[in-house]
């Protein structure tokens, strides 16, 4: 057995047990897996990449975080899409040093999301890298023709977004100084996914478009607002942002506005409700963790209401946009 086959075998022990009942054929170990069908539903699919130095600290960000988040980004495009999960492949690269420790406590990360979101690994690849480079593929299943994009919000729609926005942003800051304790890194290091609410809105038709909230409010907004050919007016003392820890210095950085619409990776839904099903909308799971912050607009513009209205420009997290 090579150094190669003995990490495949550690990492489909680590995760064996977080199987979710699925029933392979031949399973892990052959050139692909082969699921059968179960019922009729449509498939939907994403992927999503991890790279040391990019999205993680090694050294900083505990590794079991790191295989948490891993799984939990991935997983949180299906949640958007109102899809369950099933299903999921691992693409891993490593350095030589992160094979041993590392890798174990990575995998404890990532076989709790497994567990938590009830998914189980089917296959993926391995290789050796100067850095450590992390490639997750979902799949999961939904009812035909219910699935939600981004592109269905129309002109009076009443735009809603669940949690509480900027904590993981500020839990980002907090980490890389050495400070707060760890029940407000938490939104941080190991993301609430919000399937049961996704599911919920694609089953009951009550949305009609949906986003989550990976890259800011303000980025990701203008992109549902896009695909659907509308604009959008939020109101400022309407949008549940994060409190700010008191003492101490708070640098501008920390306003809690300025988290709530450019601070990424929150992993909250952003959907738009048509005013005739938003009493159905108070039947939803977690609905006292639902906000309303504005409505769709004919004109393709994004506005947010403030002392005075202003253009929304999109201030999240874009990896090609300048530091």
């Amino acid at each position: 057995m090579t150094p190669e086959d003995q990490l495949i075998g550690r990492i489909t022990g680590a995760l064996r047990s977080a199987a979710s009942g699925a029933k392979l054929r031949p399973g892990i170990g052959d050139d692909a897996a082969v699921v059968p069908p179960s019922g009729k539903a449509d498939w939907v699919l994403s992927s999503d990449a991890s790279l040391e130095g990019v999205h993680f600290l090694a050294d900083t960000h505990p590794a079991d975080s790191v295989g948490y988040k891993a799984l939990a980004r991935a997983t949180s495009d299906l949640a958007a899409m109102g899809a369950t999960p099933r299903f999921f492949l691992l693409t891993l690269a490593l350095p030589l040093s992160r094979t041993g420790a590392w890798l174990d406590r990575f995998l404890k990360g990532l076989r709790s999301a497994a567990q938590r979101f009830g998914m189980t690994l089917i296959g993926g690849d391995t290789t050796r890298s100067r850095r450590i480079f992390i490639s997750i593929t979902v799949v999961g299943r939904v009812a035909p023709g219910r699935a939600i994009t981004r592109s269905g919000a129309r002109p009076g729609d009443r735009i809603y977004v669940s949690g509480t926005l900027g904590a993981a942003q500020l839990g980002l800051w907090m980490i890389k100084r050495a400070s707060g304790g760890r029940s407000r890194l938490t939104a941080h290091l190991y993301p609430r996914i919000r399937i049961e609410l996704g599911a919920w809105l694609a089953r009951e038709g009550v949305a009609s478009a949906m986003i989550d909230i990976s890259d800011g409010l303000s980025t990701d907004l203008g992109r549902l607002c896009r695909a659907s050919g509308v604009g959008a007016r939020i109101r400022a003392d309407r949008i549940p942002c994060v409190q700010i820890p008191a003492g101490g210095r708070r640098p501008s950085a920390l306003d809690p506005l300025k988290l709530a619409l450019d601070g990424g990776e929150d992993y909250e839904l952003l959907f738009t409700v048509p005013p005739r099903k938003e009493k159905r909308l108070r039947q939803a799971p977690g609905f006292r963790d639902l906000t309303q912050i504005g409505e769709i607009v004919r004109t393709k513009e994004v506005t947010l209401v403030d002392k005075t209205d202003k253009r929304l420009v999109p201030g999240g997290w874009d990896p090609f946009g300048s530091a």
